[in-house]
C-alpha cells in the first residue's frame, strides 16, 4: 500500500506533476488574492500608533494586521503546491492588484452627483496618488517572489523536515524585500514623512510582519498538513525553473 492510500502525501518533484488538477488549489489562490486586495485597499497608506509600555507611542502601518496572512498563504502555496503554482497565482495577485488600481482611478475620477456628498471621503481613501500604487505593486511582486523561492529551496534543502525553518527564514527575506521597496519608494521626501519616520515605520513592518509569521506557525502547520493529506502528494522543486517570468506550470 503506497502512501497516498494511507492517508500519507507521496513525495513528488514538481516536474513530474506537471499541470495535473489539484483540489484546493483554486481556493487556496481565490484566498491569497483577495487578502492582497483588502490588505491594499485597508491599510497601505494609514500609519497607526500603538502605546508600548516603556516606550511610549510607536507608529506603525496599518495594514500589519492583514498584509502578513497573504504571506502566511504565499507559504502554504509553495509549500503545498510547489513554486511553479505559487508564481502563477503572483502574478494573477499582481495583475488584480494593477486592474484594482484602475478601478480606483477610474470611479475616483467620474464627476459625482450633486446631491452625494461622499467625493472627498472616497478621493481621500481610494485616490491613491500612482507612487503608492507603483510601490505597492512593485513590493509586492518583489517580495512574494523573494518568499516563495526562499521556501522552495529551502524544502529542499531540509529534505521536507523543519517546516518552521521555511516559512520564518522566507518571511524574514521576503517582507525585508517587501518593506525595502515599498516603504522608500512611496513615502521617502513625501509630506509629513520625514526621514526617520519611514525608516522606524520599516523596521517596525518587517518586525511585525515576522513576528505575525512566527505566531501563526502553529496554525501554518495544520493548513499545509491537510492540505498535503487531501492532496496526497508532498512537492519538491528540485529542478524547478525558478525564474519569475513565466506562468506556465
Amino acid at each position: 500500500m503506497d502512501g497516498a492510500e494511507q492517508g500519507r502525501p507521496i513525495a513528488v518533484e514538481a516536474g513530474a506533476l506537471g499541470a495535473r488538477p489539484l483540489r484546493y488549489f483554486d481556493f487556496v489562490m481565490a484566498a491569497f488574492v483577495a487578502i492582497m486586495l483588502l490588505s491594499n485597499v485597508l491599510g497601505a497608506g494609514k500609519v497607526a500608533v500603538i502605546d508600548l509600555p516603556g516606550i511610549g507611542l510607536w507608529p506603525f502601518g496599518a495594514g500589519i494586521l492583514f498584509f502578513p496572512l497573504g504571506y502566511v498563504i504565499g507559504d502554504v502555496l509553495t509549500e503545498v503546491y510547489g513554486y511553479a503554482r505559487a508564481r502563477r497565482c503572483i502574478w494573477v495577485g499582481t495583475v488584480a492588484l494593477l486592474f484594482m488600481a484602475l478601478m480606483s482611478w477610474v470611479v475616483v475620477a467620474l464627476p459625482p452627483a450633486e446631491s452625494w456628498g461622499g467625493q472627498a471621503a472616497y478621493e481621500q481613501v481610494f485616490g491613491q496618488v500612482p507612487r503608492i500604487v507603483f510601490a505597492s505593486i512593485t513590493a509586492f511582486w518583489a517580495g512574494e517572489f523573494a518568499n516563495s523561492y526562499v521556501l522552495a529551496r529551502m524544502k529542499v534543502w531540509t529534505q521536507g523536515r523543519y517546516l518552521w525553518t521555511r516559512t520564518i527564514g522566507s518571511t524574514v527575506v521576503g517582507q525585508g524585500v517587501d518593506s525595502l521597496i515599498f516603504y522608500p519608494l512611496a513615502f521617502w521626501g513625501a509630506a509629513e514623512w520625514t526621514h526617520a519616520l519611514v525608516f522606524k515605520v520599516l523596521i517596525t513592518q518587517w518586525i511585525l510582519k515576522v513576528s505575525w509569521e512566527a505566531l501563526l506557525t502553529p496554525v501554518t502547520y495544520v493548513v499545509v498538513g491537510f492540505l498535503k493529506r487531501r492532496e496526497g502528494v508532498d512537492i519538491f522543486d528540485e529542478d524547478t525553473n525558478f525564474t519569475p517570468f513565466r506562468t506556465r506550470l
